[in-house]
């Protein structure tokens, strides 16, 4: 699931993103790969140290209350579902080498909203038939795309990359605007921890999955942008729908390369929207069994959160077309407010893990003490500086949707009062929910 939902159209449209940054952007995707890595390895222990679904939301409620796991879980929902729009533009961009060729607006949101609602059916039919289906788009995905990366190694032209730095700002403000573009990329990482729930033996599989997940996404990430940079050149790719189909033009010539990469980035995106349509309705479903979303959101068929699928994906249907005027305007501005209201949740799970780790620290030797709490140190200043990343404009959009849960929550807290139901009580409440809270017991 992990290098399902990381990589998605994301990669096959990142390229165009950062050229505006210019070569300096691929130092930037390098120091996020390393913020990345560090998260991988929080998310891997954490995973261990308290075991069910809910992932972001279930660690920051177990550390510090209920209210923090709220703000966790509503800010994770909104990255999931609002993250679903750019993904989908960037596939729209590559549907457009073959029909649409004149980007149209309405051709294009005609085909965002099909390719929107496609996972949604995949998802409703169940969660064996969407995982049979992510199993086999994440194969077919992954090769092109790692023979891109590799053989376009051999056609780099150092002419192509232009300026170093051509973003206008210091160095420090190119590479934490660029960062905050490539951290879009590996949005998912935490994904098999948000389901871990229904994962067989989850304490050794989400681990596995979370660290090596990311590892392969690095690399085919990392190799596949320097391809691009390198065979297409920066005034092109600024403008560029469909930078790895260009590069695959360049590196096997003629058309028909460019054409079965454009298909490989359809099989992408499809595969991703598949996974994070799925994860978009399991966090509030884990959340509602908790109390923490409206009871409605627990609700199940066939083990598929139906109703968290379904106003998930109008939601993020309704935000690609309010927002389509353009494909670069539409992709930048939504990943940068996606990418705030992730790392709000990374935040709080690297600060989680600091706070187990102090908090425990007797009962811990110190060799290991002190390559966790240096992982996870790094994980929270690499948080810090993708949030410095993202900008004014996205911090404030940010910001705005994460205080719009603030009411839900006074609702919800309301509701349970006049029920007479039983309040949370971290550390201690019992695990009636498959997203349990830890007891001391789990707490190494």
């Amino acid at each position: 699931m992990v290098v399902g939902s990381v990589i998605g159209t994301g990669v096959f449209a990142l390229p165009s993103a950062l050229a505006s940054f210019g070569p300096i952007s691929l130092i930037a995707f390098a120091l996020v790969t390393v913020g990345a890595l560090a998260l991988a390895l929080v998310f891997g222990r954490l995973s261990i140290r308290i075991p069910g679904s809910g992932g972001p939301y279930l660690y920051a409620r177990a550390a510090f209350g209920d209210f923090a796991g709220f703000l966790n879980a509503w800010s994770y929902w909104v990255t999931a579902w609002a993250g679903n729009a750019p993904i989908v533009v960037a596939l729209t961009g590559y549907v457009e080498v073959f029909v649409n060729r004149d980007h149209s607006i309405v051709g294009s949101i005609v085909i965002a909203v099909i390719a929107l609602w496609i996972p949604v059916v995949v998802n409703l039919s169940g969660v064996r038939s969407m995982g049979a289906a992510q199993m086999v788009l994440t194969i077919l995905k992954i090769v092109p795309l790692a023979l891109v990366a590799l053989v376009g190694l051999f056609f780099v032209n150092p002419a192509n990359f232009g300026p170093f730095d051509s973003s206008g700002t210091t160095v420090f403000g190119a590479l934490a605007g660029a960062g905050a573009v490539a951290l879009f990329a590996y949005l998912g990482i935490e994904t098999a921890s948000v389901a871990a729930g229904r994962v067989k033996n989850p304490t050794k599989n989400v681990p596995r999955a979370t660290i090596w997940g990311t590892i392969i996404c690095a690399i085919v990430y990392l190799l596949g942008t320097l391809a691009v940079f390198g065979t297409v050149s920066n005034a092109h790719l600024r403008t560029s729908t469909a930078p790895f189909s260009d590069a695959a033009t360049v590196i096997f010539g003629g058309t028909w390369a460019g054409d079965i990469v454009a298909l490989a980035a359809i099989v992408s995106g499809i595969g991703c929207l598949i996974a994070w349509t799925f994860i978009v309705g399991e966090m509030p479903n884990a959340a509602a069994k908790d109390g923490m979303f409206p009871a409605v959101f627990a609700k199940e068929r066939r083990g598929v959160p139906v109703l968290g699928i379904l106003v998930s994906t109008i939601l993020a249907t309704l935000l690609t077309v309010v927002a389509y005027t353009s494909f670069q305007e539409v992709f930048t501005t939504v990943v940068l407010l996606t990418v705030f209201t992730s790392v709000v949740p990374y935040l709080f799970s690297a600060a989680a893990q600091i706070f187990w780790l102090l908090s425990r620290r007797r009962q811990t030797a110190w060799k290991p003490f002190a390559k966790d709490i240096t992982i996870s140190g790094l994980a929270l200043a690499f948080t810090f500086w993708a949030l410095a990343g993202s900008g004014q404009q996205a911090c404030y959009y940010g910001v705005f949707c994460f205080l719009l849960g603030v009411p839900l929550y006074v609702w919800l807290r309301t509701s349970k009062n006049k029920t007479g139901a039983p309040q949370a009580v971290v550390a201690s409440a019992p695990q009636s929910t498959g997203t349990p809270v830890p007891t001391k017991e789990l707490i190494p």
